[in-house]
């Protein structure tokens, strides 16, 4: 009896299961033909870390980041973040035997435990189609000709399956990129990727002082007034710092800067933002012919208001060089080296590998060479879909990581409402199309570990003191239901009210109405009008885009006030910030929506909504409360 339980429980581990399908090809990619069996894979396999399941990653930053705490601040070394998520023996001798099982020698078997993967040498197409039991097959994008290797589902397995968080290349398609030019391939910063970009409408003939034409030209004036935001920083960027980040081609004009300046903050004339150049990030986009709104727009906008309002204090984290390009990924390496190869590491289809090989391409190679900064903005994202389950869980781990060690990090909630990047919204079978009914969450803002912010605007003929509604002056505020994270324990009271006091009028086939999942955003700030200096001149800018770095320029400033009394960073601020104690401390924004998808999208209402989240900041009701917490 024994010995056939022990037959069957082998026969079991050994039998194959589904471990990850894709249900769509993104928007724009087309399957044009099965990959040569002889052709090579760079196959690696990300094993599954412990700790990093959604349940335990929030507990972990529950203790830390939540005012009830009794370790509310005490934020782990980068060396405890490391050490606790490293790769179990037991994953690395799961994966390494079936390797070996299956007929590959020791020397084609690589491992590295510290950062959790196992690769595969010289791998050939037939050999990991047998394997994993799927066919690989050549995909096109219609736009740039850019080719890429993806299977529709493969198998592992059962015994094996467990292990496994995920394999590249595979059912992913990490993300929807364009080639402009033989310089510029794959880049959250083209234009035109999908990512989110602001928009531009009038020039500006003439900038209007005060704050009393606020309903139709926003300036750094109107935001201190909108938000109580007076505040003079004590500590330098380096003792304090303060990060905006841009992907390349995407860049700053130094004299667009100084103009701005010379209207709104003369004494920064000439000052320009901490450089941080990772994977070869560079401002020099006049070299490669990258100028003009569409690559000078996003770093304008973000530098030129963040640096007004934190009175200069702001580094540039600048990601990817023009030939090979960047994505959050490359980022999320240099911020912490043991993300480069993290559960399998960057996928060499869709993130830049360094050092770049092209001609004039960055030669380095930059895995944990940033210390985070204490607050990190970011106006770009993709759409949910873009992406698979098991890549979004993989990067949303990090940025958990991230507020262990005390790190705020915001993305904006997207531009189109509830419609995607493009206003792409969902079919049935999961296609992203502009005709699509089924509404299209961003990402990384649907991670329960970011805070994802929305926009709101003045509406025509109100002023600062009148309440702001949602934004729906050129863009609407992203927001929604993500359709892979659960709902953290820090926004179910807030969600679950929603839901009951306004239910939405739409059915479960067009959004994620199980009231089970994350909502998005967190909070909003203005993202209309904004009056931003230009190739020259001054134009009205409009999208989350402007929303994420003011929100950033004031968490920095509260972080300045603590740690100048002595006190931690605020690190991750979502557990504080939906507590009863904070509700008073926003501006709760109940007028507006946030259509897409041939709807009016969800409602603005009071208390917590997937429109403007929480409301919009005040200042200094945020600072005193912070400033009461040890």
């Amino acid at each position: 009896m024994f010995l056939v339980l022990w037959l069957f429980a082998c026969l079991v581990a050994a039998t194959p299961v589904p471990h990850a399908k894709r249900t769509n090809v993104p928007s724009g990619w087309s399957r044009v033909r099965q990959h040569s069996p002889d052709a090579f894979l760079p196959l690696r396999f990300g094993l599954t870390q412990p700790n990093t399941d959604m349940a335990t990653l929030e507990s972990l930053l529950h203790t830390v980041s939540h005012p009830d705490s009794p370790s509310y601040g005490q934020h782990w070394s980068a060396e405890r973040v490391a050490s606790h998520f490293a790769a179990s023996n037991e994953s690395i001798s799961t994966v390494v035997a079936w390797l070996a099982s299956s007929g590959f020698d020791a020397n084609r078997i690589s491992v590295n435990k510290r950062s959790g993967w196992v690769a595969l040498r010289n791998a050939t197409v037939a050999e990991a189609e047998s394997l994993l039991e799927t066919e690989y097959h050549v995909f096109v994008h219609s736009a740039s000709g850019q080719e890429h290797v993806a299977c529709e589902e493969y198998h592992l397995p059962a015994h094996v399956a467990p292990h496994v968080q995920l394999i590249t290349p595979s059912v992913d398609f990490d993300a929807v990129l364009r080639v402009r030019s033989p310089h510029m391939s794959i880049d959250i910063g083209q234009p035109g990727a999908g990512t989110v970009f602001p928009h531009r409408t009038q020039a500006v003939d003439a900038l209007l002082p005060g704050t009393e034409h606020c309903d139709s030209q926003i300036t750094p004036a109107c935001l201190r007034a909108l938000y109580n935001f007076t505040y003079t920083p004590t500590l330098t960027n380096s003792e304090n710092p303060f990060a905006i980040v841009e992907y390349t081609p995407q860049a700053y004009v130094p004299s667009d800067l100084d103009h701005f300046a010379a209207n709104f903050s003369p004494a920064l004339v000439g000052v320009r933002p901490a450089f941080v150049s990772i994977d070869g990030g560079s401002i020099d986009g006049a070299a490669f012919g990258a100028s003009g709104f569409d690559y000078n727009g996003e770093s304008n906008l973000d530098l030129e208001y963040a640096m007004t309002l934190v009175s200069g204090a702001v580094t540039l984290y600048q990601v990817g060089d023009f030939q090979m390009g960047a994505s959050f990924n490359n980022l999320l390496d240099a911020l912490d080296g043991s993300y480069c190869s993290f559960e399998g590491g960057d996928d060499p289809q869709d993130d830049g590998i360094y050092p770049d090989t092209l001609d004039g391409g960055y030669q380095g190679d930059d895995c944990g060479t940033v210390k985070p900064a204490n607050v990190i903005s970011t106006s770009y994202g993709y759409n949910e879909a873009d992406l698979s389950a098991a890549y979004t869980a993989r990067q949303c781990a990090e940025y958990a990581k991230l507020g262990l060690m005390g790190v705020t990090v915001l993305y904006s909630s997207g531009d189109n409402g509830v419609a995607g990047n493009g206003a792409l919204c969902l079919t049935p079978d999961g296609e992203q199309t502009p005709s699509g009914k089924i509404f299209n969450p961003s990402f990384p803002s649907t991670c329960p570990f970011v805070t994802s912010v929305g926009a709101t605007q003045i509406n025509p003929g109100k002023t600062v003191a009148d309440p702001e509604s949602a934004c729906q002056q050129v863009i609407s505020s992203g927001g929604g239901f993500s359709n892979y994270f659960a709902l953290p324990e820090y926004q179910q009271g807030a969600v679950q009210a929603y839901l009951s006091r306004n239910p939405p009028p739409y059915s479960n086939t067009t959004y994620n109405s199980t009231g089970t999942s994350r909502a998005i955003p967190d909070l909003s700030a203005n993202g209309a009008n904004y009056a931003t200096a230009i190739e020259g001149g001054f134009y009205l800018v409009y999208g989350t885009s402007a929303s994420a770095p003011v929100v950033a320029s004031m968490l920095a400033m509260i972080n300045d006030a603590r740690l100048a009394a002595g006190k931690s960073t605020i690190g991750f601020i979502n557990p504080a910030i939906y507590t009863p104690a904070f509700e008073g401390a926003f501006h709760d924004i109940v007028a507006g929506s946030n259509p897409g998808c041939g709807t009016r999208g969800f409602a603005a209402a009071e208390g917590y909504d997937p429109v403007t989240g929480l409301g919009t900041p005040q200042f200094d009701k945020l600072l005193e409360l912070w400033m009461d917490l040890p």
